[in-house]
């Protein structure tokens, strides 16, 4: 029997092969050498904070390490009513954030009008994930972006996304989800969380990266 209880000695632990008999302090004991199969598990990169500023970064995503990034968004404001959530991408080996070419498509709802809209760029300096976003203290946004390919040249690096916050027009709510893509096949290596015009403050945006068992 082996050190983490398989029967018999040797199999190895991996997706869709769960060979041998496990105690729970194997199971405990294999999680902490990073041996126990979590399909689908976070694995945390990073959280910042802002207030005030121009924009959040995230510059070191480990995009050789994960096929997927998550991105979760809790109190993003704007100082300036009516502004744009947005996000940027940058090609590895650049200093900066990509400013053109982005596309996207998203759906929007309104509370106070009862509104539906679809919205959505072919050439835009930014993807978007919110619009009419209000400036109050109670408007606040809150949600979650996933990133595709970020790490993989030869692929589109892509984005979907859902928000919920309350817009311009007396802070009634708003939701937000679609998708977006940078348009080109290349390595992307930091992410930016922004808005059009104006600062943002944002309480609390941490990046994860989603295991793949290979």
């Amino acid at each position: 029997m082996s050190k983490f209880g398989y029967i018999p000695e040797g199999p190895v632990q991996k997706p869709f092969s769960n060979s041998g008999l496990f105690s729970p302090t194997d199971i405990y004991n294999l999680d902490r050498d990073d041996k126990w199969t979590q399909l689908g598990q976070l694995e945390f990169i990073e959280t910042k904070t802002g207030s005030g500023v121009a924009a959040i970064d995230f510059t070191d995503i480990k995009e050789t390490e994960y096929d997927i990034h998550f991105l979760t968004i809790q109190n993003f404001s704007v100082a300036t009513d009516g502004q744009t959530g947005a996000i940027r991408m940058r090609n590895a080996g650049s200093s900066s954030f990509v400013e053109a070419g982005n596309q996207w498509a998203n759906q929007t709802g309104r509370a106070d009008s009862g509104t539906f809209s679809e919205n959505r760029s072919t050439s835009s300096t930014y993807i978007e994930i919110a619009r009419l976003l209000g400036n109050d203290t109670n408007a606040t946004l809150g949600g979650y972006v996933y990133f595709y390919n970020l790490g993989d040249s030869s692929k589109y690096s892509m984005t979907t996304h859902m928000c919920s916050y309350g817009n311009e027009f007396s802070n009634e709510y708003m939701f937000n989800y679609g998708s977006g893509s940078n348009n080109v096949p290349t390595q992307v290596d930091g992410i930016r969380l922004t808005t059009t015009s104006g600062n943002i403050s944002v309480n609390e945006a941490s990046l994860y990266g989603i295991k793949v068992y290979k």
